[in-house]
């Protein structure tokens, strides 16, 4: 099988039934192996799951062996804003691809992202007509909130996880999310783990996976 975006993709053992799907979007410089990594965990309890892991769309700009969804190293709020509009456009792409192949609808499908993964799994997650199962961010925050709002076509539960000493996305934007969402009627539970900076701990992978493994359930 093949997507529009180059993806790592692991499947339940012993060829059981895939019921449901996990997207794991990346961070800037970042590729769809480096976040794959959490469903190896994942994968053990979940398995009737598959994980999907694509490479952003673009070579990151700084990091010629990585990938970006959009470019960083213009903070131009317009600029950023129009190249995510790029980047949703081919995640939306690989989404239809991915429902086609496993005869999917959304709410069959959990959508999650590490820092600029995060920020674009809001974006799409929040914007498509259907509700997906859950949106699980990781060190993220909303790209542009005026623009968020006008777009926004459901209300898709979130969990959004956050290291309280990040210093690259500062954790103030797990506030400002929260309370944004709250105000536009999403369900939205947070976390902010102590001690930790711009990574996925193994404290915020388990809570991820509990949070996951309740919506799934609950379909």
């Amino acid at each position: 099988m093949t997507f529009c975006l180059n993806s790592i993709i692991i499947k339940p053992e012993k060829e059981a039934d895939i019921n449901n799907a996990v997207i794991l979007l990346h961070g800037y410089g970042g590729n769809g192996e480096d976040i794959s990594m959490l469903s190896y965990n994942w994968k053990r309890h979940m398995p009737n799951t598959v994980f999907i892991s694509p490479n952003g769309h673009e070579q990151c700009s700084i990091n010629p062996s990585g990938y970006q969804w959009f470019d960083l190293t213009n903070d131009n709020p317009e600029y950023v804003l129009e190249q995510s509009f790029k980047a949703e456009k081919k995640i939306h792409q690989f989404l239809k691809e991915v429902k086609e192949e496993f005869n999917f609808d959304n709410d069959k499908i959990c959508l999650s992202g590490f820092s600029q993964g995060c920020m674009m799994a809001i974006n799409v997650g929040l914007t498509l007509e259907k509700n997906f199962n859950c949106i699980v961010g990781f060190s993220g925050k909303i790209i542009n909130p005026d623009d968020l709002k006008i777009r926004k076509r459901n209300s898709t539960n979130i969990l959004l996880i956050h290291g309280d000493k990040d210093d690259i996305v500062s954790p103030t934007h797990l506030l400002e999310a929260k309370d944004f969402l709250l105000r536009e009627r999403v369900s939205v539970d947070t976390d902010l783990i102590k001690n930790c900076e711009n990574k996925i701990p193994i404290q915020a992978s388990s809570i991820a996976l509990e949070y996951i493994l309740k919506k799934l359930n609950s379909r």
